[in-house]
């Protein structure tokens, strides 16, 4: 079987490719804007017809797309969020119409939940910001494609390699740029939301088996922990694992404007284990000793520790 994996050298992505590369029976190309990719593309502006050619040369029997934006300007997320998804399905229809698009979206497509609740797939969407609003642009995309697509609507990934760009990564490089002395001062924004965490290792799995299951999938599936967690524990359990020995200090209303719109997240996944035989096997708690190890042995950076748009 070949899979083209597109994002190969994002966060999610290589996990995605070191995990399918790890089947015997299976090719793996990588897709991206770097020249060293198999496949040289940026899908925010990338040409179809172009594209095609190179998916026919490719011939992938599955295509995962891991490329996407979670920050930038909205004209930015727009083009990778909502464009680059609709260039491939162009793409895929003209040149490999029976390959299988595995389309990673995102539970912000959801929007505010309600508290003690978990979202399924069915539910109304009403994304808060632009990301959110980018990201379901991209899934109706894929979903009324006519290919076989399935869109795979992650929670908040977290696990080794996570970016800066994300809270937690964010906060790891923090504590790892701080050391473990009594005077350091954290200083994060508002930690008061609840958010549904996946371990980015589980997310892989969960593509995996999307992109190699025989016969159709449901449209949308969420891949998620299934458990609203407050940020506010992950922080602590971050500082707990870093040995921190200094002060943590939360501004009230300090947060990105969604997190102060989405003050809870948390995702049904039952539809995954129904259609994939897919759970979550990795606990917050590991997710965030994978993370901490990895960013340990990592240079040190400057971040502000806001929650991510």
């Amino acid at each position: 079987m070949r899979i083209l994996v597109l994002g190969h050298a994002g966060y999610i992505g290589s996990h995605v490719t070191t995990r399918l590369r790890a089947r015997p029976d299976t090719v793996v190309l990588g897709g991206g804007r770097s020249p060293a990719a198999d496949l040289t593309v940026d899908l925010a502006t990338a040409d179809p017809a172009r594209l095609a050619e190179d998916l026919a040369a490719a011939a992938p029997d599955a295509v995962v797309n891991c490329a996407g934006a979670t920050g930038g300007s909205p004209v930015t997320l727009a083009e990778v969020n909502a464009r680059g998804p609709a260039v491939l399905c162009s793409a895929l229809r003209m040149a490999r119409p029976a390959a299988r698009l595995v389309h990673l979206g995102s539970a912000a497509e959801y929007g505010p939940g309600e508290t003690g609740s978990r979202v399924t797939e069915s539910a109304p969407t009403c994304p808060a910001a632009p990301y959110g609003a980018t990201k379901l642009a991209g899934t109706v995309g894929v979903t009324t494609s006519g290919l076989d697509a399935v869109v795979l609507r992650v929670g908040n990934p977290v696990g080794p390699g996570a970016p800066a760009s994300g809270l937690p990564g964010r906060v790891a490089r923090m504590l790892r740029q701080a050391g473990t002395g009594p005077d350091p001062v954290l200083r994060l924004g508002d930690l008061s939301a609840y958010r549904d965490f996946v371990d980015v290792r589980d997310v892989a799995a969960a593509a995996e088996l999307a992109a190699t299951a025989a016969g159709p999938l449901p449209r949308v599936l969420n891949v998620s922990g299934g458990h609203a967690v407050p940020v506010r524990h992950l922080v602590g359990t971050l500082v707990e694992v870093a040995g921190f020995r200094g002060e943590v200090r939360e501004r009230a209303n300090g947060g990105s404007a969604r997190s102060g719109q989405v003050s809870w997240q948390c995702s049904d996944v039952s539809a995954a284990r129904e259609a994939l035989g897919w759970r979550p096997d990795r606990s917050l708690a590991e997710s965030l000793a994978a993370l901490w190890e990895d960013a340990a042995a990592a240079p040190a950076h400057d971040g502000a520790g806001e929650l991510p748009s």
